[in-house]
């Protein structure tokens, strides 16, 4: 079996395209059709449907694009071991909440600048609906999602960490010494949230129609740093942030965590990628980034 046939196959099932995967690996688009031709022969199977201008997986083509990586993944590993250390270069596309990138952009960089100076990482900031449209399109590499505990066959987990929401205040609201408060109490009260259908806003909305309550906030912005700002300034605002961005603000005095009961929100941060994704020596450092160190959530 040519190698170079798998690679180009696998480019097109990424891509989608016969046409991109040709401009990705250099070649003419006669030579990828040849290619996978090619292939297609010696297993004897069709590996793509191509319907007009749209080229897609035929179900025997998607169990062959599951082997194909794991051959190239073994291919890539062998030559690792027999050939002398090269510096990892290319480029990363993560999307991640836009709540996620103040704290998250600082240690990645950090550690890229340090240990892989050779890659290069576009963040794009997106909700999880339009996040996963972006990985299942190939557009992205990763996602980094804080939201509802995602579990798909689809997507591959990297590392996930259940994250603690709290509703929080400036320290010089009254509020913040109530013994309980039920939702109910804070719906007429002045907030400033993050925007509407991300995140865990969108899963407090939710929760909060469940019970025929709604919050109109405002202020709404992406910043939760800003917004912790705010907070501490103008003490009788109220928000709902996870601990990440807000727990060295609440241990210095300057804000607080309000008693809010029966208003638990189930919040995970989590790195994903796509099953049938190609493994690049770049990815590979990230998902050892956030195995061997970097936390799931940025607390």
């Amino acid at each position: 079996m040519d190698f170079k046939n798998l690679n180009t196959f696998i480019y097109t099932a990424e891509l989608s395209s016969f046409t991109q995967a040709a401009e990705k690996l250099g070649y003419s688009q006669s030579t990828v059709s040849f290619q996978i031709k090619q292939l297609e022969n010696e297993l004897g199977v069709s590996l793509f449907e191509r319907i007009g201008h749209t080229v897609s997986l035929t179900d025997k083509g998607a169990e062959v694009l599951r082997y194909a990586h794991q051959m190239n993944q073994l291919l890539q590993k062998m030559q690792e071991t027999t050939q002398p250390h090269q510096e990892v270069h290319g480029h990363i596309r993560l999307a991640m909440a836009d709540s996620l990138c103040g704290v998250i952009a600082d240690k990645l960089f950090g550690y890229l600048r340090t240990n892989y100076p050779g890659i290069t990482i576009k963040i794009i900031t997106a909700g999880t609906k339009e996040m996963f449209r972006l990985l299942d399109q190939n557009e992205v590499d990763f996602v980094y999602t804080l939201d509802h505990h995602i579990y798909n066959t689809d997507y591959i987990i990297v590392k996930e960490e259940k994250e603690d929401v709290h509703f929080v205040t400036g320290a010089g609201n009254p509020l913040r010494t109530a013994a309980a408060l039920s939702a109910a109490d804070l719906t007429h009260e002045p907030f400033i949230l993050t925007e509407k259908g991300m995140s865990y806003r969108r899963i407090m909305d939710e929760r909060l129609a469940s019970e025929s309550l709604e919050i109109k906030p405002v202020f709404e912005m992406g910043n939760t740093d800003l917004i912790c700002r705010i907070l501490e300034k103008a003490g009788n605002f109220i928000s709902l942030l996870p601990d990440y961005a807000t727990v060295s603000a609440v241990r210095a005095g300057k804000l607080a965590y309000l008693n809010v009961k029966n208003f638990e929100i189930d919040l995970w941060a989590q790195l994903l990628y796509h099953r049938d994704k190609w493994i690049s020596p770049q990815m590979e450092a990230i998902i050892d980034l956030f195995t061997d160190g970097l936390p799931a959530s940025p607390s």
